[in-house]
């Protein structure tokens, strides 16, 4: 096995080892279904659908699991305020979701668990934790996690316990024994969703719904776990703290946290107010420009958005498309002993580093622009496709634009009707109406490009 990965929780790049050999298996916390997705949240899960495709790539079995979040007090605050059913609410947001990932090229993970359908696992797991003195009924009805009775509270985040209490925004609320003790059952409230349960009517704590639903479809231990970087504290801490408490076992091998989507100086989130829904870009910018965008850089590294940031990245994306075009070729498998599929490989073998996987890609590129040739833009289009980029005809990207298209530019029969009239123009040496026809189409964002051919075009 030649992937290496890094883990948050030992701070080092190892060597990926599946507890069964072969078999990978990978939970990724998912959407709470509340509000539409934001490109931050496109950032998270684009990172992990190219590393679900490298590891089948490898010749690895994956089980992926996403989770949904259903219920939770955001969910319920939301579906108040408009007056709706919270099931209308979620299913209807979960319906928006799969879409906005869609368009970004997303597969569908293995297993998408919703949290309310795996409460009865979540009330046996709260139940094994009091047995152990982990647990405790507070005095307002809900069980809260005693976090200073798990001695390994912290090791994720890589703090003690007294500087996670000096350092977090934390507050004892209600009959919390301790700031940092966190809420696995609440008591029922009226008006809001319930579930039976020894301590109560109630529902479950946003953090035990993961521990829950990862050791239900994968097992525990499973072998990688991955989230933002704003879930390592608290949430991932919490699944720790809750999963092996329980069970004495570890939770996870390996925890992966991709680096956040940045505007300016902060994380784009919607508690900042700072955010651009995934549906909102797809209405200025194609859905692979966006995907390569957000693909390009290596997961762990912070990205900053920007309008020049996605303008450079179409014209990237642009560049590789152009490079295609001048050698048409079928679809065809890699052919991995070919020089730059392996440097391709060695790049992400070494933690899904898809900024050097990207620069072979433009490697390729320019020696297709030198001499093209039908082997190595197959090669270049069925390495791309790993990225989940490069997969349609390069026509329909160059010739495609969706802001030119929405800014009621030029239509292709309006376009091919000037190059006939430029060709003519040729024809008859009139190369002043050549060169104004050239001109106008140029300051209307369709680029013409003269070859042995005859004259192909894109959009600028």
């Amino acid at each position: 096995m030649a992937v290496r990965i890094h883990n948050t929780l030992t701070g080092r790049t190892e060597p990926l080892e599946p507890l069964e050999p072969g078999h990978v298996r990978m939970y990724v916390c998912g959407m709470t279904t509340y509000d539409y997705t934001h490109l931050g949240h496109g950032r998270l899960f684009v990172a992990f659908d190219v590393v679900q495709r490298w590891l089948r790539a490898n010749g690895l079995r994956v089980t992926y699991v996403r989770n949904i979040t259903d219920i939770d007090d955001k969910i319920i605050r939301r579906a108040a305020e408009r007056g709706e059913p919270i099931a209308a609410l979620t299913e209807r947001f979960i319906g928006y979701m799969r879409e906005d990932f869609a368009a970004l090229g997303l597969q569908t993970p293995d297993l998408e668990p919703r949290a309310t359908e795996y409460v009865p696992p979540m009330l046996e797991l709260i139940e094994r934790l009091q047995a152990k003195g982990l647990a405790y009924l507070a005095d307002d009805g809900d069980v809260n996690f005693a976090v200073r009775n798990f001695p390994e509270y912290g090791r994720l985040s890589h703090r003690n316990l007294d500087e996670l209490r000096a350092g977090e925004r934390v507050a004892v609320l209600g009959s919390k024994r301790d700031p940092l003790d966190f809420v696995l059952w609440k008591h029922a409230r009226p008006e809001e969703p319930q579930w039976p349960s020894p301590w109560g009517p109630g529902r479950p704590g946003w953090h035990i719904e993961c521990s829950a639903m990862a050791r239900q479809t994968l097992g525990q231990p499973f072998d990688i776990h991955g989230g933002g970087p704003d879930l390592i504290f608290p949430h991932h801490e919490n699944e720790i703290a809750q999963s092996e408490g329980a069970f004495g076992i570890p939770f996870a091998r390996v925890w992966m946290h991709c680096g956040a989507l940045r505007v300016g100086d902060d994380k784009m989130s919607k508690s900042l107010g700072n955010f651009l829904t995934i549906r909102q870009a797809l209405g200025q910018y194609d859905g692979e420009v966006l995907r390569f965008f957000l693909a390009r850089s290596h997961y762990r590294s912070q990205i900053s958005f920007s309008a020049r940031m996605i303008d450079e990245a179409r014209a990237s994306l642009t560049r590789l498309y152009t490079a295609l075009r001048a050698a048409p070729a079928p679809a065809a498998p890699v052919d991995w002993d070919e020089p730059h599929a392996r440097r391709f490989a060695e790049a992400m073998d070494d933690d899904f580093n898809t900024a050097q996987a990207v620069a072979v890609l433009f490697e390729m590129a320019a020696e297709l622009n030198r001499g093209p040739t039908q082997a190595l833009a197959a090669q270049m289009r069925a390495l791309g496709g790993l990225l989940g980029l490069l997969q349609r005809e390069p026509d329909e990207f160059l010739k495609g634009g969706l802001a030119a298209a929405q800014a009621g530019a030029l239509d292709d029969a309006m376009i091919a009707r000037q190059i006939e009239a430029r060709t003519a123009a040729k024809a008859r040496r009139d190369y002043l109406e050549a060169d104004r026809i050239r001109q106008d189409l140029l300051q209307q964002g369709v680029v013409l490009e003269d070859g042995p051919g005859g004259t192909t075009w894109r959009r600028r």
